[in-house]
């Protein structure tokens, strides 16, 4: 949420000025932004569907926030399931560089994302000795934030999939970016991509207009490898918005060691972020802003790189970010399970720490 700037409606010259100023040189920093609501994009289909969301409260120093959220309200018990569309996004430079998250076969980040715990449902999460659930890890996540109200409801779940409970993987989209608008880059000890992040949001915009499988009912979510985004500098590791009704998410899977985005790491923090702040009908608000959780975690902690922490599964170590719960942005302490700041207990004193 640090990083914000301005919706895919920009004249043609403001996004060219933001590529040239995207590429001259700025020192990288790794971090996530989020694009506001932007209105639907011209031409698109009116949607008669809408993201299955429930609306809630807190009070801080006498003040109520109310926001929403996806899935249904957790006082129900009762469980929900988006569709989701996974697209992968092939990045061709203008000098020819490839960047293709279906290269790899059974080993691409396309196969590896879909078996990762964000979809599959099969890990136990015990935090600080509480049992919160066998399920996806940001569902897991989900409940314990609202751990007071589920914790005698075992069937509340918010859960990514389709009709036969899987995800699905639409046909890949080809960007050719052209040369004002992305390059090669030397970031963390490797080679990656550099797209401006204007360029490539207004692209998949396009493509969300014109799939008729992409409604506001879903989420389609945009994947790319071994690249960035950039925005006045190098690093963006993903984003997500709406236009309109419509949400969306978009990531990099980086398959390098060690490296910021490693893995589903930033998937793990964009849809963590999509899920308690969807961004439609509206954005939230808290003392602590917009209900980013995923931003006061990402610069890390000792022994966890950009805040993730190590969760083996198919015979391959995943990384998952750390998320704070809503006690962070000024809910009461007992609402989170164990009253802790953070899925994986961060030690904070108070909210609103570390420039959220």
């Amino acid at each position: 949420m640090k990083t914000r700037f301005a919706g895919v409606c920009q004249a043609l010259a403001l996004i060219l000025l933001l590529s040239a100023f995207s590429f001259a040189g700025d020192q990288s920093r790794p971090r996530f932004v989020v694009i506001p609501p932007k209105p639907a994009v011209q031409g698109a289909p009116i949607p008669d569907v809408t993201l299955q969301t429930w609306n809630g409260s807190f009070t801080y120093n006498g003040t109520q926030y109310n926001y929403v959220m996806v899935g249904q309200d957790p006082s129900t018990g009762q469980a929900s399931l988006i569709t989701t569309y996974i697209v992968p996004v092939k990045i061709v430079l203008s000098d020819g560089t490839t960047y293709d998250p279906l290269a790899g076969g059974t080993a691409s980040p396309i196969a590896r994302t879909l078996i990762s715990p964000i979809f599959d449902q099969s890990t136990n999460y015990t935090q600080g000795g509480t049992n919160v659930g066998t399920t996806q890890y940001v569902d897991a996540f989900q409940r314990g934030n609202f751990w007071s109200i589920v914790q005698n409801q075992p069937n509340y779940h918010v859960l990514l999939g389709g009709p036969s409970s899987h995800v699905s993987v639409l046909p890949e989209l080809t960007l050719n970016v052209p040369s004002g608008s992305g390059h090669n880059g030397s970031e963390f000890g490797h080679t990656v991509g550099l797209v401006d992040i204007n360029y490539f949001d207004n692209q998949i915009s396009t493509y969300m207009a014109g799939n008729p499988k992409i409604t506001p009912a879903v989420l389609p979510i945009f994947e790319t490898s071994n690249m960035y985004w950039t925005e006045g500098g190098c690093c963006i590791g993903g984003y997500h918005s709406a236009n309109g009704t419509q949400s969306y998410s978009v990531f990099t899977y980086l398959t390098y060691a060690g490296v910021f985005s490693q893995d589903v790491s930033a998937l793990s923090h964009e849809i963590s972020e999509w899920m308690d702040d969807p961004l439609t009908p509206h954005q939230n608000n808290t003392p602590c802003g917009i209900l980013e959780v995923g931003d006061p975690l990402e610069g890390g902690s000792a022994g966890h790189p950009y805040g993730t922490w190590e969760y083996p599964l198919h015979g391959f170590t995943y990384h998952l970010q750390d998320e704070v719960f809503l006690r962070y942005f000024g809910a009461p302490a007992d609402t989170s399970v164990n009253s802790w700041w953070t899925f994986q207990d961060f030690p904070y004193t108070t909210i609103c720490q570390q420039g959220s």
